[in-house]
């Protein structure tokens, strides 16, 4: 329980005392919009997302982060898009509350591809509690009073470009480097800009089987490359099955179930491949994604991002 609560230590003080982090996802691919404010809208439908992620379980004060989101075309020409997003990300003494506004422009290039530009704006609150702290020496003092819904905000913007097979994507969701303070105006976390490149392509192998290998890279200054690998298989347009492979972090085990055509349920696996691994029983991650389509937009063959 000691060596547990000197990793959490170390875990915490990197967030409360360097930079705090975006909510971390292993299915981002479902929650692009998340990540990437001009996704908004391209799946010519009403989407609407909720989805639950607990990390490293097993270990006290872990992330936990709950999202619910909804992102829809505009206008019958589908050129604007529209989203609306909640999250909330818990991590030991912390809880932090965003909802965030995105707003899209498409254009088509060519028969096949759109390009797609996206803003976002973003209301952030933010607390900590420092009684929730487990000190490994009780004599210690934090010396800190309490964070209670300290307000910011905040603008980000993206580029899509999408065809039905293939997709790429840059966003930067946040610009500001917003800092947080306590009362005694001492130094407790900042953001930092998180730069998001992805990219995408599914293989039609016959059979009613698709492949999708995809590529997710997050850049953060003083913070290591994080770059996520996955490859999904789409049988008979129902039932996924894929692996993904964070660099030097963990491997993960997805599947999903095309209920409906307007119901999806997925969930993801993750085991830790660094020394962490050993304190926890890995992290879950389950969402739910519903989707309204017009008569005359209802498709057959679901897409596969």
């Amino acid at each position: 329980m000691k060596l547990r609560l000197i990793i959490l230590g170390l875990v915490l003080n990197g967030f409360v005392a360097n930079a705090q982090q975006d909510a971390q996802y292993t299915q981002y691919m479902y929650n692009t919009a998340n990540i990437n404010p001009a996704y908004a809208g391209s799946r010519g439908c009403l989407s609407a997302l909720i989805m639950h992620r607990t990390q490293w379980v097993g270990l006290d004060g872990a992330p936990v982060t709950n999202t619910a989101a909804i992102h829809t075309p505009l206008s019958a020409s589908k050129k604007l898009g529209l989203g609306v997003s909640f999250v909330n990300d818990r991590l030991g003494p912390s809880d932090n509350n965003i909802i965030s506004l995105d707003l899209s422009y498409y254009i088509p290039t060519s028969e096949s591809f759109k390009l797609a530009f996206g803003v976002k704006g973003t209301a952030d609150m933010f607390n900590v509690d420092f009684n929730k702290v487990k000190l490994f020496n009780p004599n210690d003092n934090l010396n800190r009073k309490d964070i209670d819904n300290r307000f910011s905000g905040n603008i980000g913007a993206g580029v899509f470009l999408y065809s039905d097979k293939t997709y790429v994507g840059v966003s930067v969701p946040y610009f500001l480097e917003n800092n947080y303070y306590d009362n005694d105006i001492q130094y407790v976390a900042s953001e930092r800009m998180h730069y998001y490149i992805m990219a995408g392509h599914v293989f039609d192998l016959g059979g009613d089987t698709k492949f999708k290998p995809s590529i997710l890279s997050k850049v953060v200054k003083g913070a290591p490359l994080q770059v996520d690998f996955s490859a999904n298989f789409l049988f008979f347009d129902k039932l996924t099955f894929g692996a993904a492979y964070r660099w030097s972090a963990a491997v993960s085990a997805m599947a999903g179930f095309q209920i409906s055509n307007s119901l999806l349920i997925g969930y993801a696996y993750d085991k830790e491949t660094t020394r962490l691994g050993n304190f926890n029983s890995g992290s879950h991650e389950i969402f739910l994604r519903y989707e309204l389509f017009k008569k005359y937009d209802k498709v057959v063959s679901p897409r596969f991002f």
